[in-house]
């Protein structure tokens, strides 16, 4: 049986350097009790439902692609990619499942390859997705061109999934825990700097089960102004509790830092805030001068 029949293809996609030959080479059957969780795992929710058709399906068929681990300490391997499968295979009782163990050189891509891994296989919800694409961005440096191409995405893709993360961390739970869905968030972003409006369509969606459409036409709508005496401290309170989420602003300079090669800064105030671009010498300001007015 050849390898790209052992492994699969999926592999190779994910191991796209490495030969026919060694990737069979590093192909075993270990014992599951010995695979450990995959620390930096980006997947925060996990189906029920979902896994355990992928149970019946392991129990049917077997576990038909590899999980890929590292060496870890003692005789235990550390799992970097494949943690559904892995789950499920213990729901059904294996003993042992494939895997493919990477050498030392590629343990520091480690993060990359789970992220990628379960980008590519749409294992993620959206928040999860957009945290991915966030770190990938941060601990490896990658433009969203470079992140849509490692993960066969349009850069636009990226960019409108990463905006997910702006979203309060209450909208965003209901989002990754599916009670709103992707159109909704995409369509609550409009009013996302208004705390009460935001609130009360959020309640109003799920009590009166809206469509995404009809979501659209409601944020498209101007909130009326609050009383004038209501102002001050509305908008006090406002300035404190309306700040972007720090994933997405990690991912913002990032992606600027990367573009102009300099190191980025984003300093909130409220619901206004600065941006913070470095320069080393007068040269170096020059360089981004020109960048901006090309």
């Amino acid at each position: 049986m050849s390898s790209k029949t052992v492994l699969g293809r999926g592999v190779g996609a994910l191991l796209p350097d490495t030969s026919e030959e060694d990737l069979e080479n590093r192909y075993f059957f270990c014992d599951i009790d010995k695979i450990l969780p995959n620390p930096n795992q980006p997947r925060v929710f996990f189906d029920t439902e979902k896994l355990q058709e992928l149970a019946d399906s392991i129990r049917e068929k077997g576990v038909i692609q590899p999980l890929l681990v590292t060496k870890g300490a003692g005789n235990r391997y550390t799992l970097v990619a494949g943690e559904r499968r892995l789950r499920a295979a213990k729901l059904v009782q294996l003993e042992e499942v494939p895997v493919l163990l990477l050498d030392e050189a590629r343990q520091d891509e480690s993060l990359e390859l789970a992220l990628i891994e379960n980008i590519q296989r749409q294992d993620l919800n959206p928040i999860e997705e957009a945290q991915a694409y966030a770190r990938l961005m941060d601990e490896f440096q990658f433009t969203q061109e470079e992140v849509g191409r490692k993960v066969g995405k349009q850069r636009s893709t990226i960019t409108n999934t990463l905006r997910l993360l702006a979203l309060p961390v209450a909208i965003q739970q209901d989002v990754a825990t599916g009670v709103l869905s992707e159109g909704h968030a995409r369509a609550l972003l409009r009013i996302k700097d208004d705390a009460e409006h935001l609130k009360s369509l959020r309640n109003k969606i799920l009590a009166e089960g809206l469509s995404v459409r009809e979501t659209e036409r409601l944020c498209a709508r101007t909130p009326v102004p609050p009383p004038p005496g209501d102002l001050q401290n509305k908008t006090s309170t406002t300035s404190q509790q309306e700040t972007l989420s720090p994933s997405y602003c990690q991912a913002l300079t990032t992606q600027l830092g990367n573009h102009l090669r300099t190191r980025v800064r984003i300093v909130q105030q409220g619901q206004r805030g600065r941006l913070e671009i470095e320069y080393y010498s007068p040269d170096d300001l020059d360089r981004l001068v020109g960048m901006f007015m090309e």
